[in-house]
């Protein structure tokens, strides 16, 4: 689900792929729905690319946007909540309590915040496909069946 969702640099917001083109691509934006081209000149990151950094292993986005939406019950969180640098600091300790601190900016979390109210209010309300679940499980049963053998 979230390889189709793009963040385009210098944009707002987030955009939905709709198809490609000669040397472009369609996106549709999520706040409005209006349709545009997004050039090779624009840096385009989908999200399903993106991972937090943590003490341990990275994170990827879409297993803290399903924690969030657990904690929030599909609903966005409240950005007022978010104004200070304190209050981003205890929103993603609540959600992922092993990020690592001198990686991660407020200006991150504020990006995840923001994202996350924006996939909701367009009625996501789950970011991890089956597919994804489905090769972690087998990833894991292969792993347990080496140490086995």
């Amino acid at each position: 689900m979230l390889k189709k969702i793009l963040s385009i640099s210098g944009r707002q917001g987030l955009f939905k792929l709709i198809s490609y083109g000669k040397n472009i691509i369609i996106v549709e934006s999520l706040l409005d729905g209006k349709r545009t081209a997004a050039h090779p000149r624009d840096r385009v990151v989908a999200l399903g690319d993106i991972s937090i950094y943590t003490t341990e292993d990275d994170k990827p986005l879409s297993e803290v946007l399903e924690e969030i939406n657990k904690k929030y019950e599909n609903k966005p969180v409240d950005k007022d909540m978010m104004k200070d640098g304190a209050s981003l600091l205890e929103f993603i300790k609540g959600v992922l309590p092993t990020f690592d601190e001198e990686r991660v900016h407020t200006s991150d979390i504020k990006k995840l915040v923001s994202w996350y109210n924006i996939l909701v209010n367009s009625g996501f309300t789950t970011f991890i496909e089956k597919e994804e679940e489905g090769d972690k499980k087998e990833g894991e049963d292969k792993e347990a069946q080496e140490k086995k053998d």
